[in-house]
């Protein structure tokens, strides 16, 4: 599979790198179209395969797969120079514009004669970088063989589900702001860290083993959180108190009021 990604900047450029690291799609099979040739620069820095260019439409012809890793307010000026260059029977577009849907991606691309090519909106997280994202995908006039195409390449890059639109948004709070808000978790955690004595560093250090071993421990046991919980607390427990002075705080209150607002 041929990818053209239209967008070096955070997400297209986390995707490029991802990818580049992957053994599904080749270096050279990748390329990434970008106004500006510092980011491009940068890229090709790292990974020398990948093809890059400041022209869209050289970016698209070949590709399989066409990314638009563009803010929403830039997709109709994209659209508007690459859709007459685009084979609605051999190529897809995949969106990461968040808020916009496939209907109205589709509208973009619809040509002349009415004819539209597949389309997916995609939301991924930026730890597809580093081949551990969690991506979402949803498709309209896709095939099952395209479908399956599109979960392993992201799949590689993490985990991905192929989802019904209507789910897209949950899924973007859960997973997309949702790594945000795990970064916010272990911030605090290692500032409480370093109150109870540790440099920040041997804080940080810790809570990112401690929660990448919760991680290890749910997927090795299939455990619901809670079952693990109970195995470190015991009556009259430290844990159990300081689980206690959590909720009392608001903690689950909070990152459930976070996620709905994210959501809205």
């Amino acid at each position: 599979m041929k990818i053209a990604i239209i967008g070096a900047g955070n997400m297209g450029g986390a995707l490029a790198r991802g990818l580049a690291q992957g053994s599904l799609i080749a270096q050279e099979d990748i390329c990434v179209s970008n106004p500006s040739a510092g980011k491009l620069e940068k890229l090709n820095s790292e990974f020398p395969g990948i093809r890059t260019t400041d022209d869209n439409c050289k970016a698209v012809a070949g590709a399989d797969v066409i990314v638009l890793a563009v803010k929403p307010w830039k997709l109709k000026d994209v659209a508007d120079e690459i859709k007459e260059s685009i084979d609605c029977g051999k190529q897809a577009v995949a969106s990461m514009a968040g808020g916009v849907s496939t209907a109205e991606v589709s509208a973009l691309f619809m040509r002349g004669d009415g004819e539209m090519p597949p389309v997916y909106y995609v939301i991924p997280n930026t730890a597809i970088a580093v081949m551990s994202g969690m991506t979402f995908l949803t498709s309209v006039r896709s095939t099952p063989e395209l479908d399956s195409q599109m979960l392993a390449m992201f799949k590689e890059l993490g985990d991905a589900m192929l989802v019904e639109e209507r789910l897209l948004n949950s899924g973007m709070a859960l997973a997309s702001c949702g790594i945000a808000y795990v970064m916010r978790y272990i911030r605090a955690m290692t500032e409480g860290g370093v109150e109870l004595g540790f440099y920040a560093d041997d804080a940080k250090r810790i809570v990112m083993q401690t929660m990448a071993g919760a991680v290890k421990l749910l997927e090795a046991t299939g455990a619901h959180p809670e079952a693990e919980i109970d195995r470190v607390t015991t009556p009259g427990g430290i844990t159990i108190k300081g689980l206690n002075a959590m909720e009392e705080a608001g903690f689950t209150a909070s990152v459930v009021k976070g996620l709905r607002a994210s959501k809205r």
